[in-house]
């Protein structure tokens, strides 16, 4: 079932944008390092964050990217205290730090903590050396098993890895020894992502230039299946499509993209979704400097959300945890009978067994989260 966690309550994402090598699969917000760059960036961010704080309830913080992990102890600190003094962040607060291997020392993740980090979320993707070099990835295998051993020994309790699944070139072999390495490294919480190619993604076409193959879909999708008894039978528990955890250890931000929740999102490309509105701030670096600094909002699209498309929302996106969507919450939240509505269109995938209708819930079963988005089009 759900960790236990106050709905009500915001999660702030904060955005950093720069990377020291970019990943030839990436489609996120980011651009290559640059400390001048940088520095102005952090103070448009402390900006707009202080500008936008009104008091309100906190219990998630997430710094995503780009990779976070460049940020000194020092800029991190700097950032979540400017988030205290405008937000009333809750004590007990999940603050999540994405991490490349390769910038995690002792030194560094010591500082992460001191500064108030509690949660370190790892960019491994692979423990194999030949498939980390056809992502373009800066670390080794060992380095990031080095990494995580550092965030344990320096006392870390909150420990994420991210792997990717359905590689060029990979097989079902390869798949479980990755699988393999990160249940002997004993983690928190895992997530694993099946590789999609973006359609401008350089390693779209060094995949033609080098001549690697992908496997067969089913190939592919056994993969998925093969990881998650894996990680069933290490006695993790899947509590979303991509995403295990051991016990009360699931992600308390992500949980709020997935639950109806609402976060405000800080930096360059940043999302947000608050009430009824969503909003997206301009995604180019030194454009977002300029406007934040000339004191203007940074936003670049804004809208009000009508209750249908919050309906929809609201359905897709909880029908990617484990434990689906409440129907009764539903109507009550959008007066909407599911089951009256779209009963007729979900017949065929709840007799495929891909949906399960029981006790007043809708869920995926492990089946049907391989044809996920087939399924959710329903709802859209």
């Amino acid at each position: 079932m759900w960790p236990i966690m106050d709905e009500c309550k915001l999660g702030l994402y904060l955005h950093i944008p720069f990377c020291e090598t970019i990943c030839n699969y990436c489609n996120f917000n980011r651009g290559l390092f640059n400390s001048s760059l940088k520095d102005r960036y952090l103070v448009a961010l402390e900006s707009e964050i202080s500008r936008i704080g009104d008091g309100t309830s906190v219990d998630t913080i997430y710094f995503g990217g780009g990779t976070p992990s460049l940020l000194s102890p020092d800029e991190v600190f700097g950032l979540l205290n400017v988030c205290r003094n405008v937000f009333d962040v809750d004590v007990g607060a999940e603050v999540t730090l994405e991490v490349n291997p390769e910038t995690a020392t002792t030194t560094s993740m010591k500082g992460w903590l001191e500064a108030g980090i509690s949660r370190v979320s790892f960019g491994v993707q692979s423990f194999l050396d030949t498939e980390l070099c056809r992502l373009g990835r800066s670390h080794s295998a060992v380095k990031a098993q080095e990494a995580l051993n550092i965030s344990r020994d320096v006392g870390c309790q909150d420990v994420s890895l991210d792997l990717m699944l359905w590689l060029p070139e990979q097989t079902r072999k390869d798949c479980r020894s990755s699988i393999e390495t990160l249940i002997s490294l004993n983690p928190d919480h895992a997530s694993l992502y099946m590789l999609e190619l973006y359609p401008n993604s350089p390693l779209k076409e060094e995949i033609v230039r080098s001549g690697w193959s992908l496997a067969p879909d089913e190939d592919g999708a056994a993969m998925y299946l093969d990881s998650l008894q894996q990680m069933d039978q290490a006695g993790y528990q899947q509590y979303e499509i991509s995403n295990v955890a051991r016990n009360g250890k699931q992600c308390r931000h992500n949980i709020k993209y997935w639950r109806d929740g609402e976060w405000i999102g800080f930096g360059c490309g940043a999302h947000s979704t608050r009430g009824n509105y969503r909003w997206k701030n301009i995604s180019e670096t030194e454009q977002y400097i300029s406007m934040i600094l000339d004191g203007e909002s940074g936003i670049s699209q804004r809208r009000l959300l009508t209750r249908e498309e919050k309906l929809g929302d609201a359905l897709v996106t909880g029908l990617r945890l484990v434990d689906g969507i409440n129907l009764d919450r539903i109507e009550f939240m959008y007066e909407v009978d599911v089951m009256e509505r779209y009963g007729f269109e979900m017949e065929a995938f709840l007799e495929d067994g891909l949906l399960l209708y029981e006790s007043g819930w809708l869920k995926l079963t492990r089946q049907g989260m391989l044809l996920s988005n087939e399924v959710m089009r329903t709802f859209v």
